[in-house]
C-alpha cells in the first residue's frame, strides 16, 4: 500500500512540474487532471473507517473518470461554449458537482461547500425568488454546463491559479520543510533573539515569521514551530496562556508573510491582474509591522512576568546557524534571482528553487546524509505536497462553484448594490461591514476561500467607492484572517491550546491583545495608502510604515503595558491618532 501512496504522490508532483516545463496546456486539460489527481487523497488516503473510503472509492472513480472525460473531450467541449449535449454529459456534470462539494466537505468541513450548494440552488431556483434578488433563470443546460464543461466554473481561472502558481509554491514549501531549513529559521530565531528578556516567545515570533513564510498555514506553522516553542516557554516559566497566545498569534502571521501568504498571493494575482511581485512588495511592510506590534507586546508581557532568555546552553552555536540558515538561503536566492534578476516568472523560479531544495535534502548539519535518511526526506517531502496542493485544490474548486454562479445569475453584483445602499454610499461604513462579513466566514472556511467569497461580492463596491483594487484585496484579505485568532472560532488558538493544555478562552483574549495589529493594519492601508506603495514610492511607504509603527506600538503597549485605566485610554488614543491623523483632517 505504501509504495502506492507514494507513486501517486510522485505523480502529483512530476505532473504540476511538468506543466511548468512543457509549454502551453489547454486548460481544459491541466485543470481537470489536476482536480483528478487531488481526489484520491482527500477521497481515499484521509479518509477513516470502512464505510468513508469504501465510499471515497467509488466517489474517487467516478470523479477521477469524469475529469479525464473532460480532458480528452477538450477539443469537442470548447465548441459547445457551456451548453451540455444530451444526458450522459448531463450525468457528467452532475457527478462533478456532487465530488466537488464532498471533496470539500471531506477535505474542510461542511461550511464551504454548504455555501456552494445554496449558491447551486440559488442558480436552479432563483428565478421563482420574487423581487431584485430573484433572477431570470437560465437553462438547466447551460446552467450546468457552464459550471462543469466551460472555462466559467469549476475549471475557471482560480483554479487554474491552484494548478499553475500555488502548486508549484507549495512543492516548494514541502521540499524546504522536509530538509533542515526548518531547523536554520529556529536557530537564526534563537541566536538573534534568545539571549533577549522574553527571548523563547520572540524566538517563537521570529522563527513563526521566517516558517510561515513558506508555509502560509497558521495551523502548520503553530503545529511545527510550537512543537519546539511551546515546551521551551513552558519550560522557563512563561505563563501557558501566554506561551500558546504568542504561538498562534506570531503563526497567523505567516499567512500574511511574503511569499505564499497562504495561497492568497496568487489568487490575488488573479483577480486584481497585479504581478505577483508588486503584491509581494506591497504586502511586506504591512506583514512586517504585524510582527513588530506582537514583539512590542511580548517586550510588555516579559516586563510584567520577568521572563527570562534563553540560556546559552541552549542556544545554537554561529556554526550551527551558519551551516543550517543554508538550507533555506540557497533555495530562497535561487527564487529570488530567478524573478527579480532573470525575470523568470514565480512559478518557473519557485521551479528552479525546488530543484536546488530537492539537492540539499541529500544534506544535513554534518555533511552528506545516508541513503535512508535522504530517501526518507524525499518521501516526506512528496507526501506532504500531496496532500497540501490536494487540501488547497478542494478549497479553490468549491470556490470556483460559488464564483461561477455569482457570475452566471449576476447575484454579486446585487450584492454590491445592498453593500453600497446599507452603507449610504460612504467608504467607512462599507470597510466595517465587509470586515464583519470577512470575520464571520473566516469563522467557518479557510482563510483563503473566505477572502475569495468575500472580495467577489464586497469587493466592486469598495473599488467602486474610490480604493484601489489591490487596497480593496489587501484590506479583505486581512479581515478574513481575523478568524485564526477572534472567538468564538479561532483555529490557531485552538491547536495552541491544546498543544499546552490551557483554556482556550484564555488563549483567545491574550492573543488579541498581541494581535492588534491585525484588526487595525487593515484600516491603516486604507487611511495611509503609501503604506503598500514600496514598490512605486519606497520613500513615502517607509515614511508611513514607521509613522503606522509608531502608532501601533503605543496602542500595543496601552492594552498590554500599562494597568491604569486612564493611562491606557491615553495612550491607546494616542497611538491610534498617529496612524489615523490623515483621516481626521480629511
Amino acid at each position: 500500500m505504501r509504495p502506492l501512496i507514494i507513486t501517486a504522490a510522485l505523480c502529483l508532483v512530476a505532473f504540476h512540474l511538468a506543466l511548468i516545463f512543457s509549454g502551453l496546456v489547454p486548460n481544459l486539460v491541466s485543470r481537470p487532471l489536476h482536480l483528478a489527481l487531488a481526489l484520491p487523497w482527500i477521497m481515499i488516503a484521509a479518509q477513516q473507517g470502512m464505510l468513508a473510503r469504501t465510499s471515497g472509492i467509488i466517489l474517487t472513480v467516478l470523479g477521477v473518470s469524469a475529469c479525464v472525460w473532460v480532458a480528452v473531450s477538450h477539443n469537442q467541449l470548447s465548441d459547445q461554449y457551456g451548453f451540455l449535449e444530451g444526458s450522459y454529459q448531463l450525468v457528467i456534470a452532475v457527478i462533478l458537482l456532487v465530488v466537488v462539494l464532498e471533496a470539500a466537505r471531506r477535505a474542510i468541513g461542511v461550511p464551504l461547500p454548504l455555501v456552494a450548494l445554496l449558491a447551486l440552488l440559488y442558480g436552479l431556483f432563483g428565478q421563482h425568488i420574487p423581487g431584485e434578488f430573484g433572477h431570470s433563470g437560465t437553462p438547466l443546460a447551460s446552467f450546468l454546463g457552464t459550471l462543469t464543461i466551460a472555462e466559467g466554473g469549476i475549471w475557471g481561472s482560480l483554479t487554474g491559479v491552484s494548478v499553475n502558481v500555488v502548486a508549484i509554491f507549495v512543492i516548494f514549501g514541502a521540499v524546504l520543510n522536509a530538509g533542515e531549513a526548518g531547523q536554520g529559521f529556529m536557530n537564526i530565531a534563537s541566536a538573534a533573539a534568545g539571549r533577549l528578556k522574553g527571548g523563547a516567545a520572540k524566538v517563537s515570533v521570529l522563527s513563526s515569521a521566517l516558517f510561515g513564510s513558506i508555509s502560509g498555514s497558521a495551523s502548520a506553522n503553530v503545529a511545527s514551530t510550537g512543537a519546539i516553542t511551546l515546551p521551551a516557554m513552558t519550560r522557563l516559566g512563561y505563563p501557558k496562556r501566554l506561551a500558546a497566545a504568542v504561538e498562534a498569534v506570531a503563526s497567523s502571521g505567516g499567512q500574511i508573510m511574503p511569499p505564499l501568504m497562504g495561497a492568497g498571493a496568487f489568487v490575488m494575482v488573479e483577480l486584481t491582474g497585479v504581478p505577483y511581485t508588486s503584491i509581494m512588495a506591497a504586502a511586506v511592510l504591512p506583514a512586517i509591522l504585524y510582527f513588530l506590534a506582537v514583539w512590542i507586546g511580548v517586550n510588555a508581557y516579559a516586563a510584567h512576568h520577568d521572563l527570562a532568555g534563553i540560556d546559552e546552553k541552549d542556544r545554537p552555536t554561529g556554526r550551527d546557524v551558519l551551516i543550517t540558515s543554508c538550507f533555506f538561503l540557497v533555495p530562497f536566492t535561487v527564487l529570488l534571482i530567478g524573478m527579480f534578476w532573470i525575470k523568470f516568472t514565480p512559478q518557473y523560479s519557485a521551479s528552479m528553487a525546488i530543484l536546488a531544495g530537492f539537492l540539499l535534502l541529500f544534506f544535513n548539519a554534518r555533511g552528506i546524509c545516508t541513503l535512508p535518511e535522504a530517501l526518507s526526506r524525499i518521501e516526506r517531502a512528496l507526501l506532504t505536497a500531496a496532500r497540501q496542493v490536494s487540501i488547497i485544490a478542494a478549497i479553490i474548486v468549491c470556490a470556483s462553484i460559488i464564483i461561477g454562479v455569482l457570475s452566471i445569475t449576476g447575484l454579486g453584483v446585487k450584492i454590491t448594490s445592498l453593500i453600497l445602499s446599507g452603507s449610504g454610499g460612504l467608504l467607512w461604513p462599507s470597510l466595517f461591514l465587509t470586515a464583519l462579513a470577512c470575520l464571520v466566514l473566516g469563522m467557518e472556511v479557510p482563510t483563503t476561500a473566505a477572502y475569495v467569497i468575500c472580495v467577489s461580492v464586497a469587493g466592486p463596491a469598495l473599488i467602486q467607492l474610490g480604493l484601489e483594487p489591490l487596497q480593496a484585496h489587501l484590506f479583505v484579505f486581512w479581515f478574513a484572517l481575523l478568524s485564526t485568532i477572534t472567538p468564538p472560532v479561532c483555529g490557531a488558538v485552538f491547536i495552541a491550546a491544546g498543544m499546552i493544555n490551557e483554556n482556550w478562552l484564555k488563549v483567545a483574549v491574550t492573543a488579541m491583545a498581541l494581535g492588534i495589529g491585525l484588526y487595525i493594519i487593515p484600516l491603516a492601508m486604507i487611511a495611509n495608502p503609501q503604506l503598500i506603495m514600496l514598490e512605486n514610492a519606497p520613500i513615502s511607504a517607509v515614511i508611513a510604515a514607521l509613522q503606522t509603527g509608531l502608532g501601533l506600538g503605543l496602542v500595543s503597549y496601552a492594552i498590554i503595558g500599562f494597568k491604569n485605566p486612564a493611562t491606557r485610554l491615553l495612550t491607546g488614543s494616542i497611538g491610534l491618532a498617529v496612524i489615523f491623523w490623515r483621516l481626521a483632517l480629511s
